[in-house]
């Protein structure tokens, strides 16, 4: 039977706790004005710059990002779930718990999604352990000198090619079909009647939070007779599941990274498992082409090191460029290994072994230092048209960077490299991007450069909570033109939700889970002063951006029914959607001044 803590015990454990005290008493506090601060026990650093705020009742480190209260302390630092950390803390203040499955009780909405995958996790298992059935998976892992130790490490299984094999276990366990849809564990086609097993014929990569909770699968396909498909098939987004929000690898590396102040990024999960088993420890997994803002910023908190380590092929060195962007705007450092052409990270440990990749990962440079290189390969910098490309290309990484001393470096580099005056380069990247507003006005003093730049840290998403929180007035006119729905970060979505519903912060905070609770308190605590005329221009900015996003998203869904259906009529439509959809997103995007009308009129 499933018990929860009910929320009012909750509370009542939350206002009798001192977050000094219980801190203070696994990490020494020392009294700095009305705060307290410390070394910071989730990344490495000489200098405190972890606060505890007690008239608030939550942490937070200015060194790596980490933040929330009471329970959240204890979770990350401990690996507690959120009801160990409650009892904990009860018990500490000497308050019992009584768990209960009343109205009231605080239950995780999606913990269906939660059990279904762990029942999915357990049949994949079971399958590949099979002595006749998991025969040819297991001889895969043996050829990719996977040994037994990795794949329960990081719950590997297998999917037999049965196209109803989970369902119908599923079912008997009293798990329904909808459930599982809901999950993304079943599919469904046209040419079908009934829902079938999305994973068929693959071997089994469990996607888990850092908590350790399965939100969804990857699959690898094996060469069985008549099974066809993806090489690669990952989980549909649901729920539980956003792509772009999480790191494969991560729940299990966190702590060496931490340890190391290091990460290794990689491309495959097989890369992640190869190199785990060889010794590197701190490796992690994208799980797409490059990175997005959220996966940057989770990172964050466990290092600002980060060491990309993917293919060099020209695919593999756009994505190489475009992460190590979106990292520098997120405070990340990237370093950039150049692998030799046509192989990974698994092939050079198995073919040269781990040393030599730990010399490829100590030889590792600088994003600029990479990009300088390949355009003296290729000889950029011969005459005026090509330097002036270079220019071009090397910008947007001067312009991500959020170390003022580290862009000063960038600057100069390029104007050694290129010729082109120091004045010049700045004056290009003072240049404010066509359409895009100036960031908010600080209380900190700004960068020299960052003019161009979104605010450091933060999607549009998490820009447009900022603006609303310090600015209640404009939450119904962004209410009149987005819904929860279109924001793509679950967090996010769920805060949007609430500030519709109310202004009372302390009641929101209330409402939220954990993480959520720990994102809104971070950006309550951060405070913008905006003159009206640049907080309009923001807002417009930013709700063009998210909706520009939503039909992006959009888009890309239209391309991939186009991709698997070969119906002329269907085909005709989805053509007329998606010339419909690109041409308003166009129009969201290029009539700045008609926008900015027909929001303020």
């Amino acid at each position: 039977m499933f018990f929860v803590i009910h929320k009012d015990q909750i509370e009542e454990v939350r206002s009798r706790a001192d977050i000094v005290q219980i801190v203070n008493g696994i990490l020494p506090l020392k009294k700095s004005g009305k705060d307290y601060k410390a070394c910071c026990p989730f990344h490495e650093e000489k200098t405190p710059s972890f606060y505890v705020v007690p008239a608030k009742g939550f942490y937070k480190c200015f060194g790596c990002g980490e933040s929330g209260d009471v329970f959240s302390f204890l979770q990350h630092l401990q690996g507690l779930e959120f009801t160990e950390a409650v009892k904990q803390v009860a018990q500490s203040v000497g308050m019992e718990i009584k768990e209960d499955r009343g109205f009231d009780a605080v239950t995780d909405p999606f913990s269906h999604l939660y059990q279904a995958n762990a029942f999915a996790l357990k049949y994949f298992e079971d399958a590949l352990w099979d002595e006749e059935g998991g025969r040819q998976a297991r001889a895969y892992l043996e050829h990719r000198k996977i040994n037994r130790e990795m794949c329960d490490r990081y719950s590997l299984g297998f999917a037999p090619n049965d196209w109803k094999g989970l369902r119908a276990a599923a079912l008997s366990h009293g798990i329904a079909d909808d459930e599982l849809l809901e999950a993304g564990l079943l599919s469904k086609s046209d040419k079908r009647e009934e829902p079938f097993d999305r994973f068929r014929g693959r071997i089994t990569f469990a996607i888990e939070s850092t908590a350790g909770k399965v939100l969804g699968f990857g699959g690898r396909l094996l060469d069985i007779s008549g099974q066809r498909g993806a090489k690669y098939l990952n989980s549909p987004e649901t729920p539980i599941y956003h792509k772009g929000s999480i790191l494969y690898g991560l729940g299990i590396a966190k702590n060496s990274i931490r340890r190391e102040q290091l990460a290794l990024v990689v491309e495959g999960y097989l890369d992640v498992i190869s190199l785990a088993q060889n010794g590197f420890e701190n490796v992690v997994a994208v799980l797409g082409t490059s990175f997005t803002r959220e996966q940057a910023e989770l990172l964050g908190r466990y290092t600002k090191n980060v060491c990309l380590l993917f293919d060099s092929d020209r695919a593999g060195l756009k994505a190489t460029f475009r992460s190590a962007d979106v990292l520098l705007e997120s405070g990340v450092h990237p370093s950039i290994s150049s692998l030799p052409s046509g192989t990974d990270p698994d092939a050079v440990v198995h073919e040269e072994g781990a040393d030599a990749l730990a010399t490829y990962i100590d030889e590792a440079v600088d994003v600029l230092d990479r990009k300088l290189q390949l355009l003296n390969e290729l000889d950029h910098f011969s005459d005026i048209e090509k330097t002036r490309k270079a220019i071009d290309r090397l910008l947007p990484t001067i312009r991500a960077v959020q170390d003022s001393a580290l862009q000063d470096i960038y600057v100069s580099k390029v104007a050694e490299h290129t010729g082109v005056r120091r004045e010049t380069l700045e004056l290009e990247l003072s240049k404010v991007e066509a359409g895009l507003p100036e960031p908010f006005v600080q209380s900190s003093p700004q960068k020299k450069y960052n003019t161009s730049q979104p605010v450091p840290s933060m999607g549009a998403e998490k820009e447009l909570l900022f603006l609303l929180v310090n600015y209640l007035g404009m939450v119904e006119r962004a209410g009149e033109r987005l819904g929860p729905d279109d924001f793509t970060n679950p967090n996010y979505r769920t805060i949007f939700r609430l500030l519709l519903e109310q202004s009372d912060f302390t009641e929101i905070l209330r409402r939220l889970d954990p993480l959520a609770n720990s994102i809104f308190q971070d950006i309550l605590s951060n405070s913008r002063e905006l003159s009206e005329v640049v907080r309009e221009r923001i807002f417009v900015d930013l709700v063009n951006r998210i909706l520009s996003s939503k039909m992006q998203e959009k888009l890309d869904h239209i391309d991939q029914l186009i991709r698997d259906n070969e119906d002329e009529e269907t085909l005709t439509q989805l053509l007329a959607e998606k010339i419909q959809l690109g041409q308003e997103r166009r129009e969201l995007g290029s009539d700045w001044s008609a926008v900015t009308r027909k929001t303020f009129k």
